[in-house]
């Protein structure tokens, strides 16, 4: 069994690439790649497994959820069957729904309801206003803020 090992420096004496390839990749820091992050792209090989090791494969690519935009929240479905089914779990009296992220659907037949909803279609509004009942819609409004711009009279001309 060996005990110490040989160093490379003294094993690639009389070789006059040092193991290295071409004669200039060896002078300097030329092929390193530079210094910290540079040379660990998606197709930099200089430094791909520290990168991979450190980060993992998520390093490379673009994130998608950067790109995607707001999108609008999700609203659970309800239809009129399954709140006539069960009154006592969306609402304290059988008659005022507060149902704030649900859509009411026109599925089934409603009863002289007061509902408070994000969102309906237009056949539940149609059927609840039929039965006597209200539905009124939250709407969530984006302020938007837009500059004003003034007028200046440059010149009065008279006539």
């Amino acid at each position: 069994m060996r005990v110490k090992k040989r160093r490379k420096s003294t094993r690639f004496r009389g070789t006059h690439t040092h193991a290295r390839g071409f004669k200039k990749k060896a002078r300097g820091s030329g092929h390193r790649g530079g210094v910290g992050m540079s040379g660990t792209g998606k197709r930099g090989d200089q430094k791909k497994t520290l990168v991979i090791k450190l980060y993992g494969n998520d390093y490379f690519g673009k994130s998608k959820t950067l790109r995607a935009g707001r999108k609008p929240a999700k609203l659970k479905v309800i239809n009129f069957a399954e709140l006539s089914l069960n009154p006592e779990a969306y609402s304290k009296d059988g008659v005022n729904f507060d149902l704030k992220g649900y859509k009411i659907l026109s599925e089934g037949i409603p009863g002289k309801w007061k509902i408070t909803a994000s969102a309906a279609s237009q056949s539940a509004i149609e059927k609840i206003k039929a039965a006597g009942g209200e539905i009124i819609l939250l709407q969530y409004k984006i302020k938007k803020e837009t500059p004003k711009v003034e007028a200046k009279v440059i010149k009065k001309v008279k006539k």
